[in-house]
């Protein structure tokens, strides 16, 4: 383990960031999963702006890659105006 004062930090301030990307990361998916779910049309199409969002905060901050959150995006976009037709 680390002996310097600023390594220390370093793992105190990783972990925290860790733990902070991680909740993100999971409440995204769930509403991601909460989206697919959804059969109402309406319903779906105001949570869309939302759970786009979240993606796009989670690619800004390199949670997920961004050519990951462009393909969650377009198969949500999908998957809503499905519903709508």
């Amino acid at each position: 383990m680390a002996n310097h004062k600023s390594a220390l930090k370093r793992i105190r301030r990783n972990e925290a960031a860790r733990l902070r990307n991680k909740y993100q990361h999971k409440t995204t998916r769930n509403a991601i999963k909460k989206l697919r779910g959804l059969e109402d049309a309406k319903e779906a199409a105001t949570l869309l702006p939302t759970v786009v969002a979240m993606i796009d905060k989670l690619a800004k901050r390199n949670i997920i890659h961004s050519n990951k959150a462009s393909n969650l995006k377009s198969s949500l976009t999908k998957h809503v105006t499905k519903l709508a037709a």
